[in-house]
């Protein structure tokens, strides 16, 4: 059987802390197939839906580097069941992780859903990408209306994925999905006020006459 992200995370020295922590029978013995090598619907809904991600890639140093990318929801792209893609945009100008992806292209990508805990992880190969000379990317990866500046895409080649469980997840939520959820409260709200207002015109009318 197939674990396709653990058969490239389990190195030996990750086996020895499974040995030593008593969970290396667990997976040595696993019959479970999950090769996790190509993108279903379901990890396609999770991405487009996700406005946010942390990508790791690993220096010359040999020190790893992780970076937080954002944008509009849907702006990492599934390309295709193996590829993802994304633009990106201008920072702080350090090119960290684009210096990193020159030397060696493996990365690893975090994506959270903190309101449902769920989280998935990629091992990926990135491959930067100018956008000025591939116009169907430039379009594909477009965000109208979306004011940061492209400098690039960055290509994922998806090596293999899975998902985590939701232990130790704290529910977060953003500002448009606490507004959304107290839209029915706050319409609610509305129509007392305007009911009390009603009531209190049509008091002080009786007590007029």
């Amino acid at each position: 059987m197939t674990y396709g992200f653990l058969d490239i995370a389990m190195t030996p020295s990750v086996k020895s802390a499974q040995a030593a922590n008593g969970s290396g029978d667990h997976w040595s013995i696993s019959k479970i197939d999950r090769q996790f090598d190509r993108f279903t619907d379901t990890e396609k809904q999770f991405i487009a839906a996700r406005d946010s991600f942390y990508m790791a890639s690993v220096g010359e140093t040999g020190w790893p580097y992780v970076q937080h990318r954002g944008g509009p929801a849907g702006f990492l792209r599934v390309l295709d069941d193996r590829t993802l893609a994304f633009a990106d945009f201008r920072g702080n100008r350090q090119y960290i992780s684009v210096g990193n992806l020159a030397a060696n292209d493996r990365v690893a990508l975090i994506l959270m859903d903190y309101p449902n805990r769920r989280r998935l992880k990629i091992y990926a190969r990135a491959k930067e990408r100018e956008l000025a000379g591939d116009a169907a990317l430039a379009e594909t990866l477009s965000l109208p209306g979306y004011k940061a500046r492209p400098e690039r895409a960055i290509v994922l080649h998806l090596e293999a994925f899975d998902w985590n469980c939701p232990q130790h997840i704290t529910p977060r939520f953003t500002e448009a999905q606490i507004e959304s959820a107290l839209a029915p409260q706050r319409a609610r709200l509305e129509q007392l006020e305007a009911e009390n207002a009603a009531l209190r015109q049509a008091l002080a009318a009786a007590q007029g006459e």
